[in-house]
């Protein structure tokens, strides 16, 4: 009886404990950990923290760096179907992750066919009745895609979408909770460029004039000794 329930208890365990051991890592893409350092980010793609492009400096950083990977060494990064993958980083942290793939690259293949092929890594995924911003917060139109299929846990979102400019599809990586951050940062920094845009522009009016009578005295001996009526 004892050795019985035991077996029991034994399978039950085993059982509960399959999703667990299947479960999918979905805060990482390629190597580039979502949460990982923007240094970190860049070693891992081959490239320099100094390469990364600043979008908005208050209320909190929000940077850019842009990989290439069909330009990067090696035979097997010639055959790569990502023709870009955006980094995109809150405060120094990597928070979203675009992947445009090449047209010619991905021509012929269904949503089925890249669906099945994530799957195998992600697991799973649902088709949710959604609609994803694809393009860089530096953009002044936002490019709005829908979802064709999702890989999610609490934290993390995998979304595949194809491109409203063309047949090529893309893949939308982000952590939920930096996203989050990330989202209300942009707003509030659009909202601070529009407040202060007008100041900034007197700025660079009174500058412009300021450098114009400079050059203008540095000139001036030379031209009046030269000038002749």
């Amino acid at each position: 009886m004892i050795n019985t329930r035991s077996l029991i208890i034994s399978i039950c365990l085993a059982v509960i404990s399959i999703p667990l051991i299947h479960a999918q890592d979905l805060s990482n893409y390629r190597g580039f950990q979502l949460g990982m350092s923007l240094p970190a980010a860049a070693k891992q793609a081959g490239m320099k923290a100094s390469e990364a492009k600043v979008i908005y400096q208050r209320p909190a950083v929000i940077q850019e760096l842009e990989w290439r990977p069909q330009d990067s060494r090696g035979s097997s990064a010639q055959g790569d179907p990502a023709r870009t993958i955006l980094l995109s980083f809150y405060s120094g942290e990597l928070y979203r992750i675009v992947v445009s793939y090449d047209q010619d690259r991905t021509e012929g293949l269904t949503d089925e066919d890249m669906i099945e092929s994530i799957s195998t890594k992600y697991g799973t995924p649902t088709t949710p009745v959604a609609k994803v911003i694809s393009s860089s917060p530096s953009q002044a139109y936002s490019d709005s895609e829908k979802v064709l299929a999702r890989w999610e846990d609490t934290q993390n979102s995998f979304n595949l979408f194809r491109s409203s400019y063309g047949t090529a599809p893309g893949l939308l990586v982000f952590s939920k909770r930096l996203d989050a951050l990330a989202q209300v940062a942009i707003v509030q920094a659009i909202r601070l460029n529009e407040q202060e845009a007008p100041l900034r522009e007197i700025e660079r009016l009174k500058k412009q004039d300021e450098d114009k009578n400079a050059a203008g005295q540095k000139v001036r001996p030379v031209n009046k000794a030269n000038f002749r009526p």
